[in-house]
């Protein structure tokens, strides 16, 4: 014990108070979000008993996010991105106040959680870029891929801890779930409070123009290796994320309550908070391209398989693996933009890179609901693992950059 307190204790992450801050904020933040997706994907399903709407959840999250997907990236890049995120967490935790007064007052509908749904999708697609635009500022590059692993740890352990507190806390109601989401919304602000940017660099700012606009579009088309490293991620996870269909997993295919369902959820993140310990303590050096692309076939099998499973230990199990081999994906592919895009540009870039990650979750959420609405739940989470699996091969042919990248390093 004593020598593992003294590994992180000469971590030199620890030594940086602004970037622990914001790791702090962004656990709770990311706790509270899960919390609410357990307590919202149970609830209509509740209501509803339909694959469909579980779809239309994620839908109406990604759909503002694209809508926005320009004017974002430009506010992330022109204004303070602390006060940003502190506007995007307030706005959430006016979503969720909303949703505890509809639960209490027994006015909670369809329409109720799809409208609290669009809400929040609106202030994501603004925290997103501000929030990976701001990492880059609170640490020295050389640190910034084990700053990243390490932020990745901290989110994956919100992960996990969310979806189980979700779903026990559920016991008590869905207005429980969504008070404590609130409490940790507030939290987070507090932390956020106590950031301090010092050495962050000026940034002019320019005036707004279609060519300033799709700035951010333009250098991600030019760089083919962020390109393919981003559009992997985005189509592994669009195709086999059954995220939005774990309800129904865990209801009628496992047989298990909400507590079964909060674990169906955190077990992604056990893998991937497994994963991005080792990569914080031991970085990939080589072989990246390579590396994102046996995780990624790694997460189409686990998906594949967990499609077919109907024993619920080996359904956890093969969550737990798709989890880590997602996070290879997302710290090689969090690594390449950032250390690739100069500052005055970071929020228009992750701007771009976020709708991609909203639309491999939010959208993919929405597929996964209409094909389990026309095929059944199981048909739906095979052929997205198959169309994973598809997806590495041929992506392996037309990045051969990303596939022979070696280094994460700037």
């Amino acid at each position: 014990m004593p020598h593992n307190c003294a590994m992180f204790a000469g971590n030199p992450l620890f030594q940086k108070r602004s970037f622990l801050a914001f790791w702090t904020a962004r656990i709770f933040t990311t706790m509270a979000n899960q919390m609410m997706m357990v307590a919202v994907g149970w609830q209509m399903y509740d209501l509803t008993h339909s694959a469909w709407d579980l779809g239309l959840v994620g839908l109406f999250q990604f759909l503002p996010a694209l809508a926005l997907t320009l004017v974002v990236g430009h506010v992330a890049d022109r204004y303070d991105r602390r006060r940003v995120l502190s506007l995007c967490l307030f706005g959430q935790f006016i979503v969720v106040a909303s949703l505890v007064w509809g639960t209490l007052s027994g006015a909670i509908s369809r329409e109720h959680i799809l409208l609290a749904s669009l809400a929040l999708g609106a202030t994501k697609a603004f925290q997103m870029p501000a929030q990976q635009a701001l990492a880059p500022l609170l640490v020295p590059m050389d640190l910034l891929p084990r700053a990243l692993a390490f932020n990745s740890a901290g989110a994956q352990f919100a992960i996990i801890a969310g979806p189980a507190a979700g779903g026990f806390v559920y016991v008590a109601g869905a207005h429980a779930v969504y008070g404590l989401c609130g409490l940790l919304f507030l939290a987070a602000l507090f932390f956020l409070a106590r950031i301090r940017c010092d050495h962050a660099p000026t940034i002019a700012r320019q005036p707004v123009s279609w060519e300033s606009l799709f700035a951010g579009v333009r250098f991600i088309w030019q760089r083919k290796p962020v390109l393919g490293a981003i559009s992997l991620d985005l189509f592994a996870v669009l195709l086999g994320g059954a995220t939005a269909l774990l309800p129904i997993y865990a209801r009628d295919i496992l047989h298990t309550g909400p507590w079964g369902l909060g674990f169906l959820r955190a077990a992604p993140a056990v893998g991937a908070f497994c994963m991005s310990i080792m990569l914080t303590q031991r970085p990939i050096e080589h072989h990246a391209g390579k590396m994102m692309f046996a995780a990624v076939a790694l997460y189409g099998v686990t998906t594949l398989i967990f499609g077919l499973s109907t024993n619920f230990l080996l359904s956890l199990a093969m969550l737990t693996l798709s989890g880590a081999g997602d996070m290879v994906s997302v710290v090689v592919r969090q690594s390449l933009v950032q250390l690739e895009t100069p500052d005055e540009m970071r929020g228009r870039v992750s701007a771009v890179s976020s709708i991609f990650i909203g639309a491999s979750n939010q959208l993919g959420e929405f597929e996964s609901g209409a094909t389990a609405a026309a095929f059944g739940a199981v048909a739906s989470v095979v052929i997205g693992g198959l169309g994973t699996l598809a997806v590495v091969g041929l992506w392996m042919k037309l990045f051969p950059q990303l596939a022979k990248r070696d280094r994460l390093q700037p």
